[in-house]
This record gives C-alpha cells, structure tokens and sequence, in this order.
C-alpha cells in the first residue's frame, strides 16, 4: 500500500481530489493509476465504494495544480475526468466547477502567498491552453468560506468565486462556432438531426429536447431510464465531435467532450427537492449528459458555452431562449437555475464569459492506494 498526499475539495456542484504537481509521480502512466486508484475506478458496480468518488462523473474528478513559471500566471492547473467503470483519465477539456477551487487549494497548500481581501488571481488551465481569471477573498491567508451565495443543487450558501475565461472561443476547435453555422443537421441512424455546435470554454453540441420526443423539463433518472434516447444521443454527441473537428471519426469521439445538451423554451418543471420552479424563473431549460449520466446541475463551463449560444443569431439555443436584454443567461436545470455570463463586441467577437460559484475545502490529508 501506499500512501500519497492529496486534498478533497468541493467546487461549484462537483468534488474531486486535488494534488500539488509535486505530490505525484512522474510519468503519465503512473499518475493515472494514482488516480484511478485513490477515486476507487474501475469499478463495474457504478459506485467507487473503494475509493473517493461517487460514483458519477461529477463525482469523480481530479485537479493537479503548480506554480505556473509563465509570465503573468500565478498557477497552472491540468483537470483530469476519470472514468468510472474503466479508471481512464480524460484530459480533453477542462472542468468550470472544479476551476473554482484551484486559488483555495493553492493557497491552503502554499503554493500561493496573498494579503487579505478581495484578491484576483491568474490560471493558465493545461487541457484547454486557455487563460482563467479567479476573483475571490482572502481571509488570514486562506480563501474566504462564508458568505450569501447560494448555488442549485449546494446546501446552504458560502464565500462567491468569481470566474472569468477571456476570449474562451475555440476552446478545443477553429472557433465559436466550428463549422461557421449556427445550425446544423447530423444524420444519424437514418434520420437528420438539427444541431447547434458551439465552441467557447467547452465544446458542446445543442439539440432541442422536442427532437427526441421529450419535453426538457425531465429528471435526471427519466432520461437515463430512457435508453433508446440515451443510446440515440451518444450517437448524435459522437457525430458532433467530428463535425467540429475534434475527431476523425466518431469511435474516436473524448468522452468528456463535446457535451451534448437538451434544450427547451422555458417551463414549469419539478426539481431535484420535489420543489416545483415556475417558467419565470429561467430563460432556457438544460439537461447537459456529461459521461453518459445526466448532470443533476449543469457543468460550469457548459453554462458559460450556453450563455454564449444563447445569443448567436439563429442557433437553436437563442431560437428558444426567452428574450432577455443582457448578458447574463438563467439556465434552468433539475437542480434549479443556474446564472452564466456571455459578453460579446460590438464587432460580434466574443470577448469573455463568466460565472460565480463556491468552492470549499473538505478534507486535507494523504489518501490510501490499495494496489
């Protein structure tokens, strides 16, 4: 058995392990048995019982974070989604939930130094070559925890991080939109699906929930009950991959990445705590399928490309979005609404996106690796 330093943190509506790039192994090959191993993967009973995770994806996640040696950035941060049934570690994109608790986990780990206050700090994430910034407070050298922001599907309310991506477009492909159109048709299994690819923080393929004969005000457990649907999105999710470039095929498509989102016009629809949220209380419902589960919230960066497609002319997300006269976009989710920011020029270029979330450190020790 071995023993390896590590510490568990809670960002946005995921948790995962975290580790200092010097706690680990060298070599990729090793680092992903490290990982595999402290989040108990694989697993063929689905429930990780042996290790950290949850037994879901957004649940079984891991962050390694160094001082960052570029100009300008404090730290650089690679995120690592790790299988549940296989223990495969998938780097193709990165994880807006998690990338909240980065600055907190430096900062507890001592590989960030900072005066109390509100402080911002800089990020280059690994996966994506792309630049973060983190607004937060600092309190006796140490994250803020305490304070009124709630987040759906988090009990209770905790300290804001604000996260900002600068030109997030292309993120994994040539652009915003990859093939230049808002809209476009896959034919899969004989039929023809409109779609629309949008690529900013998180490649994501978009398609109404009204095209595969749901209402998108369902579960999570009903869509993934719902086999032949969820069978028929995979398919869909994988030829998107190679539309946008992302892939030659679609047996090569990540399994992380696209994600591929249901989209409905607002609704009255009952969440995950029996609560019934009314239409007003968003401009568009999401049901995102991260992993091949359906998320119970939304991933951070998948609202951040929602907030973003919700306002491309003709896409199919601003088609069914209520009309709103702002950038901010409430996406509503089983969990309940979640507020995302997407800011573009006056010359229609994307100029950034952000969101706020909350971040907490659960549990700072050393984690045991069976094998």
């Amino acid at each position: 058995m071995q023993w390896i330093e590590a510490a568990f943190v809670r960002g946005g509506t995921s948790k995962g392990l975290f580790f200092a790039h010097s706690w680990l192994p060298e070599g990729r090959e090793a680092r992903d048995r490290v990982f595999a191993e402290a989040l108990g993967s694989p697993d063929r009973f689905g429930r990780q019982l042996d290790g950290m995770g949850g037994g879901s994806s957004s649940l079984s996640k891991v962050m390694v974070v160094a001082r960052s040696q570029r100009k300008g950035v404090d730290l650089d941060y690679t995120f690592g989604q790790v299988a549940v049934d296989t223990g495969v570690t998938d780097y193709a994109g990165n994880c807006g939930n998690l990338s909240s608790g980065v600055v907190p986990f430096a900062l507890e780990a001592g590989l960030l130094r900072a005066p109390d206050g509100r402080q911002a700090f800089t990020l280059f994430n690994t996966n994506t070559s792309k630049i973060v910034q983190v607004s937060l407070q600092v309190v006796q050298g140490r994250a803020a925890v305490e304070g009124d922001l709630s987040l759906p599907g988090v009990h209770g309310a905790a300290a804001p991080i604000e996260l900002s991506y600068p030109d997030p477009a292309g993120s994994r492909s040539p652009g915003l939109l990859p093939t230049g159109n808002p809209v476009d048709v896959l034919p899969v299994d004989g039929q023809e699906y409109p779609v629309s690819l949008v690529d900013a923080a998180l490649p994501t393929v978009v398609i109404e929930a009204a095209r595969l004969g749901l209402e998108g005000t369902e579960s999570p457990e009903q869509i993934d009950a719902n086999r032949p649907v969820m069978a028929l999105l995979e398919k869909i999710r994988r030829a998107g991959a190679v539309a946008m470039g992302l892939c030659a095929t679609p047996g090569d498509a990540a399994q992380v990445m696209p994600k591929i989102v249901l989209v409905a016009a607002p609704a009255p629809a009952t969440l995950l705590d029996g609560s019934l949220s009314p239409a007003g209380d968003c401009d568009l419902l999401v049901r995102v399928i991260s992993m091949g589960q359906t998320h119970k919230a939304v991933p951070g960066t998948g609202a951040m490309c929602l907030a973003a497609a919700a306002q491309i002319p003709g896409s199919i997300s601003a088609v069914l979005a209520s009309r709103r006269n702002s950038d901010v976009i409430r996406l509503g989710t089983p969990s309940g609404a979640v507020s995302a920011a997407a800011h573009f020029d006056a010359a229609g270029a994307l100029v950034h996106t952000s969101l706020l979330r909350t971040a907490r450190i659960l549990m700072k020790g050393f984690v045991q690796l069976p094998r």
